[in-house]
């Protein structure tokens, strides 16, 4: 039923997942195996879609991001650029999709609360958003890079989406990436989010 092995196949393409820096901090320190996404503005009249299997987690920035999580790392980088002025990307980890959800029940979105670190408000917020009450949960395998990749930023990859392509370069990294979380201690948080949301 689920992945026994730990082993990372390597993708074709480097694609980038956009996603809040805390929370890309949270799946690489294992904090969390869960992704919420409602859709970004560019997503198309689909909304959002899970279009890759592995991806890069690409940390954006946004300025009260701290005020809208349960759980921000020490020590973290708190002031960001605005992203016009921003120089460089840098990332740490990588994620495969193992299952997604469309939750369209509120009460299954608070029972998975305490695994992940978003506050209820925004949760709520998502989840009404539009005219479909709904979020897209997604279980995922986080993995942290054997070092930082830094490259220079580019202004394809700003706006309100969640896919970006990025240089091949970085798929050379992931040989040697580790996960983020024991087989045995993921495999716990993998059938306790199938209980909850199946």
């Amino acid at each position: 039923m689920y992945r026994q092995a730990m082993v990372l196949t390597p993708p074709t393409t480097a694609v980038g997942f956009k996603e809040w820096s805390f929370v890309c901090d949270s799946l690489v320190q294992g904090v969390q195996t869960l992704v919420l996404r409602k859709g970004g503005i560019h997503e198309g009249r689909g909304g959002f879609e899970w279009k890759h299997r592995g991806f890069f987690l690409f940390p954006t920035w946004f300025h009260n991001q701290a005020e809208k999580l349960r759980w921000v790392p020490e020590n973290a980088q708190r002031d960001f650029p605005p992203e016009e002025e921003r120089q460089s990307v840098d990332i740490d980890g990588y994620a495969t999709l193992e299952k997604v959800w469309k939750v369209t029940d509120w009460a299954k979105m608070e029972a998975i609360e305490a695994m992940h670190i978003w506050n209820e408000d925004v949760v709520k917020d998502r989840f009404v958003y539009d005219e479909e009450s709904c979020l897209h949960i997604a279980l995922v395998r986080a993995y942290r890079l054997p070092q930082h990749w830094t490259f220079p930023y580019s202004k394809s990859y700003g706006g309100c989406r969640s896919w970006v392509n990025l240089p091949e370069e970085g798929l050379s990294l992931l040989a040697e990436a580790t996960p983020a979380l024991s087989e045995e201690v993921w495999q716990e948080q993998a059938i306790r989010l199938h209980a909850l949301l199946d």
